[in-house]
C-alpha cells in the first residue's frame, strides 16, 4: 500500500513539474517573465520539499543519502536567482523516480509471476465423490482431480497420460506430454482433459512453495555492487561539496558553486546500478533460473571454480529400465507388463521408471485386483488372475540364489546398475535393470560452463569410484572425487576455493551443506522441491542443466552493463563538474546536461532486460516435431538393440541355432537400417542448422554408415550359412557372435551419441521423455 502510495506521488511530482517547466517556458515566449519566474520558482519549490522529505526520510532512519546534494542544488538556485536551473533539476528527479520504478517493476514481472498464480484451493477425490478443500489440508498419498485450465496445487504422480503447460516454472511455452506413472509439479498448468494425481509432498513442501519462497528472497537482498554504488556515492557528497566551495572561492561566484551542485547529482549510480542487476534476475528468471537476489548473481557472475554432484545434475537423478531379462524361455514384455501394473499402485521410487518403461514399449497395462506393498523389499499382488511379485533379488530368491540369479546379480553390479526380479506364480520370470542414465546435455553444459568463463570443473560424489571415474570421462570434468561425504564436499569446495570464487551445484538434501557452504550454491528442483533449494543461492526450475550456463552468462553480462552505465553516466558528471566549477557551464544548461546524463546512463543500465547473445540452439516448431519424430522412434528401438546382445549370448558352437539371428537380420533391415537413413536425410542437416556447424555432425554421419555396413556383412554371413555341407560350423557361430558383439557396441555408443548431440536438443519432458 505505501508502495502504491509512493508511486503516485512520484508521478503526481514529475506531471507538476512537467506542467510548471513548460507553463513557465510559454510564458517566457509570450513575454511574461514575471509569470515565467513564478511557475518556475514554484517548481523549484516543489523540487525542494520533494528531496527535503526524502533527506529528513532517510536520517530518520539513519540510512545516509545523497539527496543533500539536490536539496543543495535546489535551495542554491533560488539563492541565486536561477529559478529555471531548478525547475529543470525538479523534473530530473522526478523523471528519475518514475524511471526506477517502471524498470523496477517490468525487471521484476517474471518473479512475481509465480506468487499471483499460487493455488488456494484443491479438488480431492473421496469415495463420496469430489470435494473441495484448502491446498493446505491436502496430504499425501491422495488422489485429486485437476481440470483443464487449472494449476497443479501439489507435487505428485499421474495415474494416467497428460499435457501440462509448464510456462510458468520453465519459460518452455509447448505444452509438455507426461505419461502415467510420471511425478507432475504444482504450478504447472493442466491443458489437457482432466487428470487424476497421486500426491507425494503437502502443499508446504511442494515445488511452488518452495519458488515462492525463493522469490521473496531473491526480491528481498540487495546486490553488493549496487551496495558499493551506495557507498560511492555517499563519497560524492563530500566531493562535491569541497569542489563547490573551491569553485566559490578561487571566482568570488556563488553561481559556480550552484553550477557545481546542480551537476553532481550521482543518478547513474543511484539508479544504473540497481536497475541493471534487477534486470538481470529478471532476465534469469525467463531462462528458468531463479536467482535469489542481487548478491547472488553477483558472485555467479565472478565463478571460476566448479563444484558438481553427480546424481540429478550430471545424471537424470531418476533410475530408468535399461534392460528386461527373461529368466529362461520367458517372454520379457509379458513379464515387464504384470510388474508394471502391478506398480501402478506402488508408492516406491523405481515403480515409475517401471510402468514409464512398459508404456514405452506399447504394452497395455491393466489394474491389479490386489496390491501390498511390503517395506523395504517390493510389491505384491494379483494381475490378471496371476499372483506377481515385484522386488529386491533377496526377497524373490531368497538366501540362497540360484546360477542364474547370481549371473543378473554379476552383470547388475559390472554396469553399476540396480537390479529387480519379477515373480509370476511361483517362479521367478525376469529381471528389470535399472540405473541412473547420465544427461544428454551434460557434457554439453559442461563446454558450455567452460565458455562462459569457468576455468576448472570438479566431480565430487558418494558413488563408487568405478561408476563416478565413468561419468567424469563421459561429460569431460578435471577432477573426479568419489564416495564422498557431506564432510568431503566441504573439504573439496575449501581447496577449490584456492582457484577463485566457488560455485556448488547439486540436488539432494546431502548437498544443503555444501550448497550452503559455497560462494554460488546452485540446486536443481526441476524435479520437486529439496533441502537443497533452501540453502542454495541460485535454483533452476528446467530439467536442463544447460540453464545455468546460460544464467552465468547473464549474470556476467548485468554486472557488466551496470559498471558500463555507472562509468559513462559518472564520468560524464564529473567532466560537467569540472567545466561547471571552471564557469565554463551556467546552472541552468548545467541542469538540462545532468538531465540528458541520467538518462544515457538509465538507458544503459536498461539493455540488461534485454535479451543477449545466446548459445542455446534455435530451433523451429517444425524442427522439434521432427526431432521428436526421430527420437520416438530413437527410443523404440531399444528392445532391438539389446535383442542384439541376446541373439549373441545365445548362440552356441556345439548345437548351432541360426534362426534367431536369421529373425534378427531381418528385424534390423526392416527397423534398424531404414531409420538410420531417416536420420542421415533429416536429423543430421537438422543438428547441423542448430548448432551451425557441419563439423559437429561428421561423427553421426560415420556412425550411421557403420552401422548399415555391419548390417550388410551380417546379412552376407548367414546368406553364406546354409544346410548340408555348407551348414553352420564353430567357426561360423564364432564370427557371427563377432559381428553381432560390434554391432551392439556400436549401437549403444551412437545411441549415446544421438541422445547428446541431437535428440538431447529437444526441451525435457516433450513426448513424455524424462
Amino acid at each position: 500500500m505505501v508502495g502504491t502510495v509512493r508511486r503516485h506521488l512520484e508521478m503526481i511530482v514529475l506531471v507538476t513539474s512537467g506542467v510548471l517547466l513548460g507553463g513557465g517556458a510559454v510564458a517566457w515566449w509570450i513575454s511574461a517573465p514575471d509569470a515565467a519566474t513564478v511557475l518556475w520558482v514554484a517548481g523549484t519549490v516543489l523540487g525542494l520539499a520533494f528531496a527535503l522529505s526524502a533527506t529528513i526520510d532517510a536520517a530518520r532512519h539513519r540510512r545516509p543519502t545523497v539527496d543533500v546534494i539536490a536539496v543543495l542544488a535546489l535551495a542554491g538556485a533560488l539563492a541565486i536567482g536561477e529559478p529555471l536551473a531548478g525547475a529543470i533539476i525538479t523534473l530530473m528527479l522526478a523523471t528519475g523516480q518514475v524511471l526506477e520504478a517502471r524498470a523496477d517493476a517490468r525487471a521484476r514481472r517474471e518473479l512475481s509471476l509465480l506468487t499471483e498464480r499460487a493455488p488456494r484451493t484443491a479438488r480431492r477425490l473421496t469415495p463420496a465423490g469430489i470435494e473441495e478443500v484448502p491446498v493446505d489440508d491436502v496430504g499425501v498419498g491422495e488422489h485429486l482431480l485437476v481440470r483443464p485450465g487449472e494449476v497443479v496445487p501439489v507435487d505428485g504422480r499421474l495415474t494416467a497420460a497428460a499435457t501440462f503447460d509448464e510456462s510458468a516454472l520453465t519459460g518452455e511455452s509447448v505444452p509438455v506430454e507426461r505419461a502415467g506413472g510420471e511425478d507432475v509439479r504444482s504450478g504447472v498448468v493442466n491443458a489437457g482433459p482432466p487428470v487424476e494425481i497421486v500426491t507425494t509432498t503437502t502443499a508446504a513442501t511442494s515445488t511452488y512453495a518452495a519458488l515462492v519462497r525463493l522469490v521473496e528472497e531473491a526480491q528481498a537482498t540487495s546486490a553488493p555492487f549496487v551496495r558499493a554504488a551506495d557507498r560511492w556515492a555517499i563519497l560524492f557528497v563530500p566531493l562535491t561539496l569541497a569542489l563547490a566551495a573551491a569553485a566559490w572561492w578561487v571566482s568570488g561566484d556563488a553561481t559556480r558553486a550552484v553550477a557545481v551542485l546542480v551537476v553532481a547529482t550521482p543518478c547513474p549510480l543511484l539508479l544504473a546500478a540497481p536497475i541493471a542487476i534487477v534486470s538481470g534476475l529478471s532476465r534469469a528468471a525467463r531462462l528458468g533460473v531463479i536467482v535469489k537476489g542481487g548478491a547472488a548473481l553477483e558472485r555467479l557472475a565472478v565463478g571460476r571454480v566448479m563444484v558438481v554432484d553427480k546424481t540429478g545434475t550430471l545424471t537424470r537423478g531418476r533410475p530408468a529400465v535399461t534392460d528386461v531379462i527373461a529368466a529362461g524361455d520367458g517372454d520379457a514384455d509379458q513379464a515387464l507388463r504384470l510388474a508394471a501394473s502391478l506398480d501402478q499402485l506402488s508408492a516406491h521410487v523405481l515403480a515409475g521408471p517401471i510402468v514409464e518403461a512398459a508404456l514405452a514399449r506399447g504394452l497395455t497395462l491393466a489394474m491389479p485386483g490386489s496390491a501390498e506393498e511390503v517395506h523395504g523389499q517390493g510389491v505384491a499382488g494379483m494381475v490378471d488372475g496371476r499372483t506377481v511379485r515385484v522386488g529386491r533379488p533377496s526377497w524373490i530368491t531368497g538366501p540362497e540364489p540360484d546360477r542364474w540369479a547370481r549371473q543378473v546379480r554379476r552383470r547388475a553390479d559390472l554396469d553399476g546398475s540396480m537390479s529387480v526380479l519379477v515373480e509370476v506364480d511361483g517362479t521367478v520370470a525376469a529381471a528389470l535393470l535399472l540405473h541412473d542414465p547420465i544427461r544428454p546435455d551434460a557434457p554439453r553444459m559442461v563446454r558450455a560452463l567452460r565458455a562462459a568463463g569457468v576455468r576448472r570443473i570438479v566431480l565430487a560424489t558418494g558413488d563408487r569410484a568405478d561408476v563416478a571415474q565413468m561419468v567424469g570421462r563421459v561429460v569431460g570434468v578435471d577432477e573426479v572425487l568419489a564416495e564422498c561425504t557431506p564432510e568431503d564436499k566441504l573439504a573439496a569446495l575449501a581447496l577449490a576455493r584456492e582457484h577463485g570464487t566457488t560455485v556448488m551445484v547439486g540436488d539432494g538434501i546431502n548437498d544443503a551443506p555444501a550448497l550452503a557452504a559455497a560462494d554460488v550454491g546452485v540446486a536443481l528442483a526441476a524435479r520437486g522441491a529439496t533441502a537443497s533449494s533452501e540453502a542454495a543461492d541460485v535454483v533452476l526450475t528446467v530439467d536442463r542443466v544447460e540453464a545455468l550456463a546460460d544464467a552465468m552468462r547473464v549474470a556476467r553480462r548485468s554486472r557488466a552493463i551496470a559498471l558500463q552505465a555507472v562509468a559513462v553516466g559518472m564520468g560524464l558528471s564529473l567532466v560537467a563538474m569540472a567545466a561547471a566549477a571552471l564557469g565554463y557551464l551556467p546552472p541552468t544548461l548545467g541542469a538540462a546536461l545532468q538531465e540528458v546524463i541520467d538518462l544515457l546512463a538509465i538507458a544503459i543500465a536498461l539493455r540488461a532486460v534485454l535479451p543477449g547473445r545466446t548459445r542455446a540452439p534455435a530451433l523451429s516448431p517444425a524442427d522439434l516435431d521432427a526431432l521428436e519424430s526421430l527420437r520416438e522412434q530413437h527410443d523404440g528401438l531399444a528392445p532391438l538393440v539389446e535383442r542384439v546382445a541376446a541373439v549373441a549370448d545365445g548362440l552356441s558352437a556345439a548345437a548351432p541355432d541360426l534362426d534367431p539371428a536369421r529373425d534378427l537380420l531381418t528385424a534390423l533391415e526392416t527397423q534398424l537400417v531404414p531409420h538410420e537413413r531417416a536420420d542421415q536425410e533429416t536429423l543430421v542437416p537438422l543438428v547441423a542448422r542448430a548448432l551451425g556447424s557441419h563439423d559437429a555432425v561428421a561423427a553421426l554421419t560415420r556412425t550411421h554408415a557403420e552401422i548399415e555396413h555391419q548390417v550388410v556383412r551380417l546379412r552376407r554371413l548367414l546368406d553364406a550359412v546354409g544346410e548340408g555341407a555348407d551348414a553352420a560350423g564353430p567357426e561360423d557361430v564364432v564370427e557371427l557372435r563377432r559381428l553381432l558383439y560390434g554391432l551392439y557396441a556400436v549401437l549403444r555408443l551412437h545411441n549415446a551419441q544421438e541422445d547428446e548431440d541431437a535428440l538431447g536438443l529437444v526441451p525435457a519432458g516433450m513426448g513424455g521423455r524424462p
